[in-house]
């Protein structure tokens, strides 16, 4: 036995021989004498001889037993189908049923006449054949060749016997033919005189029957009016062999077998499987195969969908779709109903891959779409805008920085509105912008402040609540903040503009959704712009969104940055997406899934009528403000020049930046309240003043000379005399 001493040497403890063998350790008793082979032995050293543990249990010394992990529940499949469990599902279905069957009524009430055209030619003709067949069964035709083989045997006893059974058989189908030739002679001459109802019930009966049976087999009378898609059935041998192909698996190897968590099934307009991938496979090899796994499916791309399954990071969800679910447009918005919606409420944005609706939650929560310029980015956007104009009581703030007609019809609504960088008949949009952002921004701490006063039974949770923002007294409304190609506003002509609206930008989409401030922002250029500070801050705008839905990107590393972190790694890709899905894309956040979503259509035409419908409703309602309601919310348009001369005191002949800006706060706070120096330095050298050091209190800085001022001030009176 060893021990460490205190000097960290290893000491070896004497091993008493037993009767188990020498190498049985034990410590000898403290009293017993050490003993020799020629007698007792010197006292040895025992300072080490001590047993420094417990002795081991049976417990302790049996060997370790297995641990069982415990089982999850097993998921039970719900009694209700998932697109039945709510009102809106439950809608959807009953609509697309009477839209099929209203569909299928008109498609064959049109085709009628035809109808009746072909089953009166395929009738006489199956008269003929009827009558035809009927002579054959009379002349008992199924013996003949028996007879003709009795013949060619030479056995004249059998074929007599046969020709006198066929006679005697004939004697008793004939009279059998002969009624029924009476019967129907009979039938006709009652028929015409019988009443025209009883005619037609006789015709609508008889005429189907016979052109049954005239019509060749390949014909049909009545054509499909919904065509069935054909589609390829898949089975577990089909699977395992795309597996295998993908090679994510080795049926010859142990432990490299690919099982199935689940029977295949079939799942709305697809097959649906559990496949547990080999140990040492993922969720993330199996997302990199999954062009092999299409393939070895022999479906394509767009109809293959791998989904992650919570139990385990090998395990994963194989849906693979009858046909492209993609390419089937959603329709038209269901906003054209045109009726008052409630931001409170989920809003309809498309259906999944599956054909089931999907909603988006708008509260709360800050919004970003990303895309490849026309894959229906703004349409999309546009979609959750038109939702939350349609309640009277959002108030809508809407800023566009391409400037192009998709957003202007919403100056019917909107309370605040720009488009474009370009100076307009509103003034400047940078300038509207940002006083907007400031606007906002002061009334998101307003909000806190308030809310975080009122009584409990008002505000039982210290957050908005839906009577708090109804209520016109409290002067809280929810608000909606849309910003489509945000990445302009990150890189205006003015660079202290551009730092302004970055900072405004990160504070609302950090703070101001929890103050029933929504943000939606929309990005064809969501890997950022600029550097330093600005690019920063552009990085943290786009990814402190909550609900973020990507079109078509160019690469998967785009798709990441518009879906989030790791979203590729969990199987969402959306440059995989085809060109030609327009207004298709991946939605992520807005709930536990993450679904492919188609969303519905609203063109600049249908835009126009729900915005007119909103604009109705909050002239009801009382709620229009703003711009929409011929208020005057530009600020005017100060000379920067003029203003800096007129801050110079008498006496001076030089001052700096930062005492311009101070002076210019004082005195004109609506338009320089918070202008910083570095801001009035760019204005005011743009006019050609140079940037000049100077001294005030013992320090040296930089600031404009008062006869440089002078100089630009004329420079600008010549120019603008000629």
């Amino acid at each position: 036995m060893s021990h460490a001493n205190a000097m960290g040497e290893v000491v070896h403890l004497p091993v008493k021989p037993t009767a188990d063998g020498p190498a049985a350790e034990s410590a000898p008793a403290l009293d017993a004498p050490a003993t020799g082979p020629n007698g007792p032995a010197a006292p040895a050293d025992t300072s080490y001889e001590i047993d420094l543990d417990e002795a081991p249990t049976a417990a302790a010394t049996a060997p370790p037993t297995p641990v069982d992990l415990p089982e999850r529940d097993a998921a039970q499949r719900p009694v209700i189908p998932a697109a039945l469990q709510s009102w809106v599902g439950v809608k959807a279905a009953a609509r697309q049923a009477v839209s099929r069957w209203a569909h299928v009524a008109a498609f064959h009430a049109v085709r009628v006449p035809a109808y009746a055209g072909l089953a009166t030619v395929y009738a006489a003709a199956g008269v003929f054949r009827l009558a035809g067949r009927q002579l054959r069964w009379w002349w008992v035709s199924e013996q003949l060749s028996l007879r003709n083989s009795a013949a060619a045997a030479g056995d004249a006893d059998l074929w007599l016997k046969l020709h006198r059974e066929a006679k005697a058989t004939r004697t008793w189908r004939g009279m059998v033919v002969a009624g029924e030739a009476a019967g129907v002679a009979l039938g006709g001459m009652t028929l015409v005189s019988a009443p025209f109802w009883t005619q037609a019930l006789t015709a609508g009966i008889v005429v189907p029957l016979l052109a049954r049976f005239g019509r060749p087999a390949d014909k049909r009378i009545v054509s499909a009016a919904v065509v069935a898609p054909r589609f390829r059935k898949l089975n577990a041998d089909i699977v395992l062999r795309a597996y295998y192909a993908a090679k994510l698996g080795d049926p010859a190897k142990p432990g490299q077998q690919i099982e199935f968590g689940s029977s295949m099934s079939r799942d709305g307009e697809g097959s649906r499987v559990v496949v547990d991938l080999p140990y040492g496979k993922g969720l993330d090899d199996a997302i990199k195969a999954k062009p092999a796994i299409a393939s070895g499916l022999d479906v394509s791309l767009s109809q293959v969908f791998i989904t992650r399954d919570p139990t385990s990071h090998r395990r994963h969800v194989l849906w693979v779709a009858d046909r492209d679910p993609l390419a089937v447009p959603a329709g038209r918005t269901p906003l054209l109903k045109l009726r008052p919606t409630d931001i409170w409420e989920p809003a309809p944005f498309g259906v999944d891959e599956r054909g089931r609706p999907v909603t988006v939650d708008m509260m709360w929560n800050s919004i970003l779409v990303g895309a490849q310029p026309r894959q229906g980015k703004t349409f999309s956007a546009r979609a959750l805008a038109l939702y939350a104009a349609l309640d009277p009581y959002v108030r809508l703030s809407v800023f566009d920085g391409k400037g192009s007609p998709d957003w202007r019809k919403f100056k019917l609504v909107a309370d605040r509105c720009a488009f474009g960088l370009a100076m307009g008949r509103d003034g400047d949009p940078v300038d509207l912008f940002i006083q907007a952002l400031r606007d906002i921004k002061a009334d998101v701490q307003d909000r806190y402040q308030r809310l975080s006063e009122l009584p409990a039974e008002v505000c039982p949770e210290g957050k908005l609540t839906r009577d708090i923002a109804r209520d016109p007294a409290y002067r809280m409304p929810v608000r909606l903040v849309v910003i489509d190609e945000f990445q302009e506003y990150f890189d205006t002509p003015d660079p202290e503009a551009n730092k302004e609206i970055a900072a405004l930008l990160v504070f609302l989409v950090k703070v101001a959704p929890a103050a029933g401030v929504i943000v939606l922002g929309a990005t064809q250029k969501p890997s950022g712009i600029g550097t330093g500070q600005v690019a920063q801050q552009f990085n943290a705008f786009r990814d402190n969104h909550q609900i973020r839905f990507s079109l078509r990107t160019g690469s998967w590393q785009v798709s990441d940055l518009v879906l989030g972190s790791g979203a590729y790694s969990e199987g969402y890709d959306s440059s995989t997406l085809l060109p030609d899905y327009k207004g298709v894309g991946i939605l992520r956040g807005a709930g536990d899934s993450t679904p492919t979503t188609r969303t519905y259509l609203a063109d600049a035409e249908d835009a126009e009528k729900i915005l007119t419908a909103a604009r109705a409703f909050r002239e009801r309602a009382g709620t229009l403000s703003g711009m929409a309601a011929g208020e005057d919310v530009t600020r005017e348009t100060r000379d920067v020049l003029a203003d800096v001369r007129a801050a110079v005191q008498p006496g001076e002949k030089w001052v700096s930046w930062q005492h311009l800006a101070t002076r210019l706060a004082e005195r004109l706070p609506e338009s320089y309240g918070e202008v910083t120096a570095e801001a009035i330095s760019a204005q005011v050298r743009a006019f050609g003043v140079p940037s000049a050091n100077g001294k005030r209190g013992g320090q040296v800085l930089k600031g404009a000379k008062v006869a440089a001022l002078d100089e630009a001030i004329a420079r600008r009176a010549e120019s603008l005399a000629r």
